[in-house]
């Protein structure tokens, strides 16, 4: 398990999390056992390449993978039940109220055909118990409250009508809609421009100062993590190689992973040389566990011992941990990844 940071109060841990999805008559493990802790009123950065297992490991939070074809293994502990073991019903009143959820692409997550303040209102109807004339009163001031001008007449345009940022803020809105406890924000910022990106990024932070709540930011935008969030895990191959908080990541990163992630991240005042770059390509994962270091095929820094031995995560001083053979255990060993 990932050592706690601070005495915050947290609000969900993922325990030895797997996610493996079935392929023929194989299993794609997608994400590894994986631990983690969310505190009330932090942001947790999720970062690392596509494919890495970031939405997955969210979905999971959720249950929305389709149960016929996807197996998941451990333990979500939130407001002290396990959420993985809970009965469908009770699950589903959970899901968008307790935990709600940004999706990664607005265009696709939101319905053509209807019209954005019903979208919005269907969430308050189905986990508030209101009527239609209360719940559009109180889409308008929540769409308000995004920043989106003129609610009134936005409330009744489709989707198509509206620009990538407005789409981004409807989401946003559906997702606060019953003030949840915990956001889970998949690449909120994809596909927008930089200005939209930086108005979407204070949005966040605004309703996050106003209700407490703890957000989960998947991004691949380490400038995004420096501007939003207060710890971070980088994933790799479906696995958290390094957790600490954001200084922590920035200025004393650990794996060659992170590293390498941080050194390919262009930024201003840098000479006009080229930016650093990951050779090769993630291990496959199918079949059994991997009975090496994942990275090591790609590490500028392999030892023999990584091409045999699979590391264990270790504690490097103040929450900061790291799975990898450079680094021995500092603190008591942690369990988990």
């Amino acid at each position: 398990m990932l050592k706690r940071m601070s005495s915050e109060e947290v609000v969900l841990t993922a325990e030895d999390l797997c996610v493996k999805f079935k392929s023929g008559q194989d299993y794609i493990q997608a994400v590894r056992h994986v631990n983690f802790e969310m505190f009330k009123g932090k942001t947790l950065g999720l970062v690392g390449e596509s494919g890495s297992g970031k939405s997955v490991t969210t979905k999971s939070l959720l249950r929305l993978h389709d149960h016929k074809t996807t197996r998941i293994e451990g333990n979500v502990h939130f407001e002290g039940k396990n959420i993985l073991s809970l009965p469908s019903k009770k699950m589903s009143e959970i899901r968008g109220s307790r935990i709600s959820m940004i999706f990664q692409d607005p265009m696709t997550s939101l319905n053509p055909l209807l019209k954005v303040g019903d979208q919005v209102a269907e969430v308050i109807i189905r986990h508030q118990h209101i009527g239609k004339k209360e719940a559009k009163e109180k889409v308008i001031k929540l769409l308000e409250s995004v920043g989106i001008n003129s609610p009134r007449q936005r409330y009744h345009q489709n989707p198509y009508e509206l620009s990538g940022g407005m789409q981004q803020r409807i989401m946003i809105a559906i997702a606060l809609a019953c003030e949840p406890t915990i956001l889970l924000a998949d690449e909120p910022t994809t596909a927008l421009d930089v200005t939209i990106q930086a108005e979407i990024i204070n949005l966040m932070k605004r309703m996050q100062k106003k209700s407490d709540m703890a957000i989960l930011m998947i991004t691949h935008d380490l400038g995004v993590v420096a501007n939003i969030c207060d710890y971070v895990a980088v994933m790799y191959a479906g696995q958290i190689v390094e957790y600490a908080d954001v200084n922590t990541i920035f200025k004393d990163p650990k794996h060659p992973y992170t590293k390498g992630l941080i050194s390919a991240m262009p930024t201003l005042g840098r000479s006009r040389k080229r930016l650093e770059v990951i050779e090769g390509q993630p291990p496959r994962l199918t079949g059994g566990e991997i009975t090496s270091c994942a990275f090591a095929e790609r590490c500028k820094s392999v030892m023999d011992v990584c091409r045999s031995v699979p590391p264990l995560s270790t504690g490097q001083g103040s929450g900061h941990s790291v799975c990898c053979h450079l680094y021995p255990e500092k603190e008591v060993a942690l369990d988990g990844n």
